[in-house]
Protein backbone atom coordinates (compact mmCIF):
# COMPACT_ATOMS: atom_id res chain seq x y z
CA UNK A 1 0.00 0.00 0.00
CA UNK A 2 2.46 2.59 0.80
CA UNK A 3 4.94 1.59 -2.42
CA UNK A 4 2.00 2.50 -4.55
CA UNK A 5 2.81 6.32 -5.30
CA UNK A 6 -0.07 8.77 -6.18
CA UNK A 7 0.99 8.49 -9.87
CA UNK A 8 1.43 5.04 -10.28
CA UNK A 9 4.70 5.82 -12.07
CA UNK A 10 6.25 2.80 -14.47
CA UNK A 11 9.06 0.59 -12.84
CA UNK A 12 10.64 0.49 -16.36
CA UNK A 13 10.67 4.08 -16.90
CA UNK A 14 14.51 5.47 -16.13
CA UNK A 15 13.56 8.89 -15.81
CA UNK A 16 10.61 11.24 -14.90
CA UNK A 17 8.51 13.28 -17.59
CA UNK A 18 9.00 16.55 -16.59
CA UNK A 19 7.59 18.49 -19.88
CA UNK A 20 4.01 18.86 -19.02
CA UNK A 21 5.50 20.65 -16.05
CA UNK A 22 7.73 22.36 -18.14
CA UNK A 23 5.33 23.94 -20.04
CA UNK A 24 2.75 25.38 -17.76
CA UNK A 25 4.73 28.50 -16.71
CA UNK A 26 5.13 29.26 -20.26
CA UNK A 27 1.82 28.75 -20.74
CA UNK A 28 0.94 31.05 -17.80
CA UNK A 29 3.02 33.70 -19.00
CA UNK A 30 1.74 33.52 -22.38
CA UNK A 31 -1.45 33.85 -20.58
CA UNK A 32 -0.64 36.99 -18.24
CA UNK A 33 1.24 39.08 -21.55
CA UNK A 34 -1.81 38.80 -23.50
CA UNK A 35 -4.10 41.00 -20.82
CA UNK A 36 -1.74 43.36 -20.93
CA UNK A 37 -1.42 44.11 -24.48
CA UNK A 38 -4.81 44.27 -24.65
CA UNK A 39 -5.09 47.33 -21.71
CA UNK A 40 -2.43 49.29 -23.31
CA UNK A 41 -4.33 48.93 -27.05
CA UNK A 42 -7.34 49.91 -25.37
CA UNK A 43 -5.58 52.68 -23.29
CA UNK A 44 -4.73 54.31 -27.23
CA UNK A 45 -7.72 54.19 -28.18
CA UNK A 46 -9.61 55.86 -25.08
CA UNK A 47 -7.56 58.82 -24.57
CA UNK A 48 -8.22 60.23 -27.42
CA UNK A 49 -11.80 60.27 -27.16
CA UNK A 50 -11.28 61.16 -23.50
CA UNK A 51 -9.56 64.18 -24.70
CA UNK A 52 -12.23 64.85 -27.56
CA UNK A 53 -15.17 64.77 -24.98
CA UNK A 54 -13.29 67.16 -22.61
CA UNK A 55 -12.82 69.76 -25.62
CA UNK A 56 -16.29 69.21 -26.84
CA UNK A 57 -18.07 69.46 -23.44
CA UNK A 58 -15.55 73.07 -22.83
CA UNK A 59 -16.97 74.08 -26.21
CA UNK A 60 -20.34 73.23 -25.42
CA UNK A 61 -19.95 75.65 -22.02
CA UNK A 62 -18.49 78.30 -23.01
CA UNK A 63 -21.32 78.62 -26.03
CA UNK A 64 -24.18 78.01 -23.31
CA UNK A 65 -22.33 80.06 -21.31
CA UNK A 66 -22.06 83.28 -23.97
CA UNK A 67 -25.80 82.44 -24.88
CA UNK A 68 -27.33 83.19 -21.34
CA UNK A 69 -25.37 86.32 -21.00
CA UNK A 70 -26.58 87.58 -24.38
CA UNK A 71 -30.50 86.68 -23.07
CA UNK A 72 -30.13 87.82 -19.65
CA UNK A 73 -28.65 90.88 -20.68
CA UNK A 74 -31.42 91.51 -22.96
CA UNK A 75 -33.43 91.05 -19.96
CA UNK A 76 -31.45 92.04 -17.02
CA UNK A 77 -28.39 94.62 -18.75
CA UNK A 78 -26.04 93.67 -15.86
CA UNK A 79 -23.50 95.42 -17.80
CA UNK A 80 -25.27 98.77 -16.89
CA UNK A 81 -25.85 97.81 -13.33
CA UNK A 82 -22.01 98.42 -12.24
CA UNK A 83 -23.02 102.08 -13.12
CA UNK A 84 -25.73 102.10 -11.01
CA UNK A 85 -23.90 100.79 -8.08
CA UNK A 86 -20.71 103.18 -8.77
CA UNK A 87 -21.15 105.08 -5.65
CA UNK A 88 -18.79 105.95 -2.52
CA UNK A 89 -19.25 107.37 1.20
CA UNK A 90 -19.31 111.13 0.03
CA UNK A 91 -22.19 110.33 -2.65
CA UNK A 92 -24.21 108.19 -0.36
CA UNK A 93 -24.34 111.16 2.56
CA UNK A 94 -25.15 113.79 0.10
CA UNK A 95 -27.64 111.38 -1.58
CA UNK A 96 -29.38 110.80 1.88
CA UNK A 97 -29.05 114.68 2.99
CA UNK A 98 -30.82 115.62 -0.42
CA UNK A 99 -33.79 113.05 -0.23
CA UNK A 100 -34.46 114.43 3.30
CA UNK A 101 -34.21 117.90 2.53
CA UNK A 102 -34.58 118.75 -1.05
CA UNK A 103 -35.05 122.46 -0.85
CA UNK A 104 -32.36 124.32 -1.01
CA UNK A 105 -30.85 122.39 -3.90
CA UNK A 106 -30.68 124.31 -6.99
CA UNK A 107 -29.45 122.29 -9.98
CA UNK A 108 -30.86 118.97 -10.83
CA UNK A 109 -29.68 118.08 -14.28
CA UNK A 110 -27.70 115.39 -14.70
CA UNK A 111 -24.21 115.90 -16.10
CA UNK A 112 -22.38 113.97 -19.22
CA UNK A 113 -19.81 113.02 -20.92
CA UNK A 114 -19.53 112.31 -24.45
CA UNK A 115 -23.68 111.60 -24.43
CA UNK A 116 -23.00 109.29 -21.45
CA UNK A 117 -24.09 109.99 -17.95
CA UNK A 118 -21.18 110.34 -15.56
CA UNK A 119 -21.21 107.66 -12.50
CA UNK A 120 -23.07 108.92 -9.67
CA UNK A 121 -20.48 109.26 -7.30
CA UNK A 122 -19.45 112.16 -9.38
CA UNK A 123 -22.88 113.67 -9.62
CA UNK A 124 -25.54 113.96 -6.67
CA UNK A 125 -27.98 114.05 -9.34
CA UNK A 126 -27.58 110.95 -11.05
CA UNK A 127 -29.92 107.57 -9.52
CA UNK A 128 -28.43 104.94 -8.42
CA UNK A 129 -29.42 101.37 -6.95
CA UNK A 130 -27.16 101.24 -4.12
CA UNK A 131 -29.29 103.67 -1.74
CA UNK A 132 -32.58 101.80 -2.80
CA UNK A 133 -31.35 98.27 -2.49
CA UNK A 134 -29.82 99.04 1.25
CA UNK A 135 -32.58 101.37 1.99
CA UNK A 136 -35.15 98.09 1.12
CA UNK A 137 -33.72 95.44 3.64
CA UNK A 138 -33.35 98.05 6.41
CA UNK A 139 -36.80 98.94 5.92
CA UNK A 140 -37.44 95.22 6.25
CA UNK A 141 -34.47 94.80 9.38
CA UNK A 142 -36.65 98.16 10.99
CA UNK A 143 -40.34 96.46 10.09
CA UNK A 144 -38.97 93.32 12.19
CA UNK A 145 -37.79 95.35 14.78
CA UNK A 146 -41.08 97.41 15.34
CA UNK A 147 -42.99 94.00 15.03
CA UNK A 148 -40.67 92.69 17.88
CA UNK A 149 -40.94 95.43 20.37
CA UNK A 150 -45.03 94.91 19.70
CA UNK A 151 -44.48 90.79 20.24
CA UNK A 152 -45.95 90.57 17.06
CA UNK A 153 -42.63 89.20 15.08
CA UNK A 154 -42.64 85.89 13.41
CA UNK A 155 -40.90 84.85 10.22
CA UNK A 156 -44.46 84.60 8.51
CA UNK A 157 -45.48 88.27 9.06
CA UNK A 158 -41.83 89.42 8.08
CA UNK A 159 -41.65 87.61 4.96
CA UNK A 160 -45.50 89.11 3.96
CA UNK A 161 -44.52 92.27 5.28
CA UNK A 162 -41.15 92.21 2.25
CA UNK A 163 -42.73 90.52 -0.50
CA UNK A 164 -45.52 92.84 -0.08
CA UNK A 165 -43.33 95.73 -0.17
CA UNK A 166 -41.45 94.75 -3.27
CA UNK A 167 -45.29 93.45 -5.11
CA UNK A 168 -45.99 96.95 -4.61
CA UNK A 169 -42.57 98.26 -5.56
CA UNK A 170 -43.05 96.11 -8.94
CA UNK A 171 -46.71 97.49 -10.05
CA UNK A 172 -45.65 101.14 -8.93
CA UNK A 173 -42.91 100.53 -11.59
CA UNK A 174 -44.93 98.89 -14.20
CA UNK A 175 -47.54 101.27 -14.12
CA UNK A 176 -45.23 104.10 -14.51
CA UNK A 177 -43.79 102.05 -17.45
CA UNK A 178 -47.55 101.64 -19.02
CA UNK A 179 -48.53 105.22 -18.27
CA UNK A 180 -45.24 106.75 -20.29
CA UNK A 181 -46.34 104.23 -23.28
CA UNK A 182 -49.83 105.57 -23.59
CA UNK A 183 -48.67 109.26 -23.15
CA UNK A 184 -45.85 108.93 -25.75
CA UNK A 185 -43.63 110.52 -23.77
CA UNK A 186 -40.29 110.46 -25.86
CA UNK A 187 -37.40 109.88 -22.27
CA UNK A 188 -34.52 108.30 -21.66
CA UNK A 189 -35.91 107.25 -18.58
CA UNK A 190 -34.74 103.19 -18.08
CA UNK A 191 -36.89 100.85 -15.91
CA UNK A 192 -34.13 100.90 -13.77
CA UNK A 193 -34.26 104.58 -12.95
CA UNK A 194 -37.84 103.57 -12.22
CA UNK A 195 -36.85 101.66 -10.14
CA UNK A 196 -34.10 103.69 -8.46
CA UNK A 197 -36.42 106.84 -8.32
CA UNK A 198 -39.05 104.41 -6.35
CA UNK A 199 -37.15 102.94 -4.01
CA UNK A 200 -35.91 106.11 -2.56
CA UNK A 201 -39.35 106.75 -0.54
CA UNK A 202 -38.18 103.55 1.38
CA UNK A 203 -35.28 106.10 3.31
CA UNK A 204 -38.20 108.41 4.65
CA UNK A 205 -40.36 105.51 5.60
CA UNK A 206 -37.21 103.97 7.42
CA UNK A 207 -37.19 107.65 9.35
CA UNK A 208 -40.71 107.75 9.57
CA UNK A 209 -40.73 104.23 11.65
CA UNK A 210 -37.42 104.67 13.66
CA UNK A 211 -39.26 108.34 15.17
CA UNK A 212 -42.34 105.93 15.76
CA UNK A 213 -40.34 103.83 17.81
CA UNK A 214 -38.81 106.31 19.48
CA UNK A 215 -41.48 109.11 20.08
CA UNK A 216 -44.62 107.64 19.33
CA UNK A 217 -47.56 107.98 16.60
CA UNK A 218 -47.21 111.66 17.14
CA UNK A 219 -43.71 111.80 16.45
CA UNK A 220 -44.26 108.94 13.57
CA UNK A 221 -46.95 110.99 11.96
CA UNK A 222 -44.66 114.62 12.16
CA UNK A 223 -41.31 112.87 10.69
CA UNK A 224 -43.41 110.81 7.79
CA UNK A 225 -45.39 114.10 6.62
CA UNK A 226 -41.79 116.09 6.11
CA UNK A 227 -40.53 113.11 4.50
CA UNK A 228 -43.36 112.44 2.37
CA UNK A 229 -43.61 116.58 1.45
CA UNK A 230 -39.32 116.11 0.76
CA UNK A 231 -39.71 112.75 -1.62
CA UNK A 232 -43.05 114.86 -3.66
CA UNK A 233 -40.52 117.85 -3.71
CA UNK A 234 -37.78 115.66 -4.80
CA UNK A 235 -39.90 113.68 -7.43
CA UNK A 236 -41.02 116.51 -9.38
CA UNK A 237 -37.94 118.33 -9.48
CA UNK A 238 -36.01 115.16 -10.89
CA UNK A 239 -38.70 113.61 -13.14
CA UNK A 240 -39.49 117.31 -14.74
CA UNK A 241 -36.09 117.12 -16.14
CA UNK A 242 -37.08 113.81 -17.35
CA UNK A 243 -40.54 113.67 -19.05
CA UNK A 244 -41.24 117.26 -19.77
CA UNK A 245 -40.26 118.98 -22.45
CA UNK A 246 -37.18 120.64 -22.65
CA UNK A 247 -38.93 124.00 -23.05
CA UNK A 248 -40.87 123.32 -19.96
CA UNK A 249 -37.58 121.70 -17.78
CA UNK A 250 -35.70 125.53 -18.41
CA UNK A 251 -39.22 127.51 -17.05
CA UNK A 252 -41.10 128.00 -20.28
CA UNK A 253 -44.61 128.17 -20.19
CA UNK A 254 -45.49 125.54 -22.82
CA UNK A 255 -49.13 125.19 -23.70
CA UNK A 256 -50.73 122.10 -25.57
CA UNK A 257 -52.24 118.86 -24.36
CA UNK A 258 -49.51 116.42 -24.52
CA UNK A 259 -47.61 118.67 -22.36
CA UNK A 260 -50.04 118.67 -19.55
CA UNK A 261 -50.74 114.91 -19.87
CA UNK A 262 -46.65 115.25 -18.75
CA UNK A 263 -47.08 117.56 -16.51
CA UNK A 264 -50.19 115.12 -14.61
CA UNK A 265 -47.89 112.34 -14.94
CA UNK A 266 -45.36 113.89 -12.97
CA UNK A 267 -47.51 115.24 -10.58
CA UNK A 268 -49.07 111.58 -10.44
CA UNK A 269 -45.82 109.71 -10.00
CA UNK A 270 -45.02 112.24 -7.34
CA UNK A 271 -48.05 111.85 -4.89
CA UNK A 272 -48.01 108.36 -5.16
CA UNK A 273 -44.58 108.23 -3.13
CA UNK A 274 -46.26 109.12 -0.09
CA UNK A 275 -49.59 107.00 -0.40
CA UNK A 276 -46.96 104.07 -0.46
CA UNK A 277 -44.82 105.32 2.25
CA UNK A 278 -47.69 105.22 5.05
CA UNK A 279 -49.64 102.23 3.39
CA UNK A 280 -46.21 100.18 3.95
CA UNK A 281 -45.52 101.76 7.74
CA UNK A 282 -49.05 103.06 9.73
CA UNK A 283 -49.37 99.43 10.90
CA UNK A 284 -45.74 99.11 12.40
CA UNK A 285 -46.15 102.01 14.84
CA UNK A 286 -48.65 101.60 17.38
Amino acid sequence: MRGSAPDMADPNQLFDDTSAHAGSPAVGYRGQETPGMGFQAQALLTEPMSNFAVAYGSSLASQGKELVDKNLDRFIPISKLKYYFAVDTVYVGKKLGLLVFPYMHQNWEVRYQQDTPVAPRFDINAPDLYIPAMAFITYILVAGLALGTQNRFSPEILGIQASSALVWLIIEVLVTLLSLYLVTVNTDLTTIDLIAFSGYKYVGMIVGVVSGLLFGRTGYYLVLLWCCIAIVVFMIRTLRLKILSEAAAQGVLVRGAKNQLRTYLTMAIAAAQPVFMYWLTYHLVR
